[in-house]
């Protein structure tokens, strides 16, 4: 077991707070197909990436504004199979209140159903696709999070389950703890901690002052 301490959490929506695998799967492996592109490269692309970055970058020559829009309608609409991640509720339901915030590569409409889907509570603060300039591997998503917090970036901790997310925590300045549930432990290994998922992660302590607080953790053997 290990010790994190942390004034404010920043997590990562898909593959952290909810298991959607199956949905985001099913999505992009139909636009795929449809564009003639190979499902599997798609997918490596698209993981933790806003859907426009993802486009853009693997179809240039379609309408990346159309195309996002379609493909995110698809995914809002098929939550079939998404649920909390093992130990996010009890997670959250442990922390400290204003003590979290979401930032996610989706969109507002997409946060909000897949959240719903997994039974898991709204967070006051839910930075998605819209509301930066950048998404990541950029650390704007998660800079943004932490300023809505009124939280230093550096008391922080951010918790990814990909590189690209893993990358734009580390660029905002916090530390990063990575849940092996999307990749393995050796594809992780640019975060500063890896646990194989949320239910490994509890609170140990909470300050009186309101400020750090402790996370005991169970790292990936």
């Amino acid at each position: 077991m290990e010790t994190i301490h942390c004034a404010a959490i920043l997590f990562d929506l898909d593959g952290v707070l909810v298991d959607s695998g199956a949905a985001v799967e099913r999505a992009w492996e139909r636009w795929a197909t449809r564009h003639g592109l190979e499902p599997a490269r798609v997918l490596a692309e698209a993981h933790g990436r806003r859907t426009t970055d993802t486009i853009r970058s693997l179809a240039p020559w379609l309408d990346v504004e159309a195309e996002t829009r379609a493909l995110e309608e698809a995914e809002t609409a098929d939550t079939d199979g998404v649920v909390a991640s093992a130990g996010a509720a009890a997670l959250l339901e442990s922390l400290p209140a204003g003590s979290w915030a979401v930032a996610t590569s989706g969109t507002r409409g997409l946060a909000t159903a897949r959240l719903a889907a997994g039974g898991l509570p709204l967070p006051r603060v839910l930075v998605t696709a819209e509301d930066v300039e950048y998404g990541k591997p950029d650390p704007q998503p998660y800079l943004a999070a932490a300023e809505a917090l009124g939280v230093d970036p550096w008391a922080c901790l951010v918790v990814e389950d990909v590189p690209a997310g893993i990358a734009a925590g580390k660029a905002a300045g916090a530390t990063v703890l990575a849940v092996a549930t999307t990749f393995t432990a050796a594809g992780l290994e640019d975060a500063d901690h890896v646990a194989p998922s949320l239910a490994a992660v509890s609170v140990r302590s909470v300050t009186d002052t309101g400020g750090q607080f402790a996370l005991e953790v169970e790292l990936e053997g």
